[in-house]
């Protein structure tokens, strides 16, 4: 199959009329938010028009998503998914949001390990909680400084929010990271909650390890929406290895598109052929961004990762500010890193979910700025 990436022309692409392609004027090369540039897998986009010509245009109803995922986790992870304990909900920063509500004390803080995804922020602070930092070390979890958080947090069921695969660092937990974090957890009675929606962009030669296959107690919310691309159909599984999810309530299965539970589901049964032509294309476009930096920009630090399709890099040798400097002097706009919390800024997420040549015209106008 050809490589999706490779497949959509910047000028198709500047037809778009998502927030990736109206944020900036058109001679800014977008590559900040998390949209990747490519068309729907086949099976998808034809689960989408078989919909639409029979009309189903009305709510989600079943269990066709959650065993589509099952199926996944089963050929892909080696994990038994339990269908069982899975509630559909609209999509992972919301569904993270009923699950703190759910399993945590009135006024508890949310641990996070920063850098990470602003949105953990936004929306843990929205609901009133306060953010408690415990950073990774070298982009990995740093087990010691979360054994002195946990034990120093003082609440009434506090959580600890996992990013795993993680962003913005495209760190891959390993077995032994996650069962040791689940130690503590259970130690210093932590709920443990992961946001799991990368797991599907993980390289084939790397194992990704779904954290509920190590902590019985923990939860997780999965989609295939960053997988395939599927933003705009809104859908995701929460999925707990204990029966708490019953008590979700339920306007919260309100949430979720009839689209999505459609395009979700096909994409997972039968978009794995995209799916693995796409990470090998990423593949290549991790190697070809660190040989353009190190060719162009050999101040700015950057390791390829093990997932996802957002790259970290270090650009404090460039400029404090360094994706204002970028998108005012080189018109490419990247994610700061000053949103991501500690350890973010003089960073910048730079999103691979290109083509070969937006990620070397970037490259080429980012040089040129300095």
């Amino acid at each position: 199959m050809l490589n999706p990436l490779t497949q959509v022309s910047l000028e198709r692409l500047r037809r778009r009329t998502s927030v990736k392609w109206r944020q900036f004027p058109d001679d800014v090369l977008p590559l900040w938010v998390a949209e990747m540039d490519v068309d729907l897998a086949e099976p998808v986009r034809q689960a989408v028009l078989d919909a639409l010509d029979l009309g189903d245009t009305g709510y989600p109803a079943g269990t066709d998503y959650q065993e589509a995922l099952a199926a996944f986790a089963r050929q892909r992870w080696g994990w038994n998914l339990p269908v069982e304990r899975t509630a559909l909900v609209s999509d992972v920063m919301l569904g993270i949001v009923e699950l703190i509500k759910l399993v945590s004390g009135p006024g508890a803080p949310v641990i996070v390990s920063p850098p990470v995804y602003p949105p953990f922020y936004l929306f843990v602070r929205s609901m009133g909680r306060a953010v408690v930092e415990a950073p990774l070390r070298h982009g990995r979890l740093d087990l010691e400084v979360l054994e002195r958080t946990f034990q120093h947090v003082k609440a009434d069921r506090p959580v600890y929010l996992l990013c795993n695969p993680q962003n913005p660092t495209g760190t891959v937990h390993t077995a032994e990271e996650l069962t040791a974090l689940a130690r503590l957890a259970e130690t210093y009675g932590v709920r443990v909650i992961a946001d799991e929606i990368h797991a599907p962009l993980v390289s084939r030669g790397t194992r990704f390890v779904p954290y509920l296959s190590v902590d019985e107690n923990g939860m997780s919310l999965m989609s295939a929406s960053k997988g395939w691309n599927l933003a705009a159909m809104r859908a995701a599984v929460a999925i707990s290895g204990t029966d708490d999810l019953a008590r979700l309530p339920e306007e919260v299965s309100h949430g979720p598109s009839h689209f999505g539970t459609i395009a979700h589901a096909a994409a997972l049964r039968h978009g794995g052929e995209w799916l693995d032509a796409l990470l090998a294309g990423l593949d290549d476009n991790r190697k070809l961004l660190k040989n353009l930096l190190a060719e162009h920009l050999p101040e700015i630090g950057y390791e390829p990762s093990e997932a996802t399709f957002l790259a970290w890099l270090d650009c404090r040798a460039v400029s404090a500010d360094p994706a204002a400097f970028f998108v005012e002097r080189g018109k490419v706009a990247l994610m700061s890193g000053a949103g991501f919390g500690s350890g973010g800024a003089g960073h910048v997420r730079f999103n691979i979910g290109t083509s070969p040549e937006i990620i070397t015209e970037a490259v080429r106008r980012m040089a040129a700025s300095r």
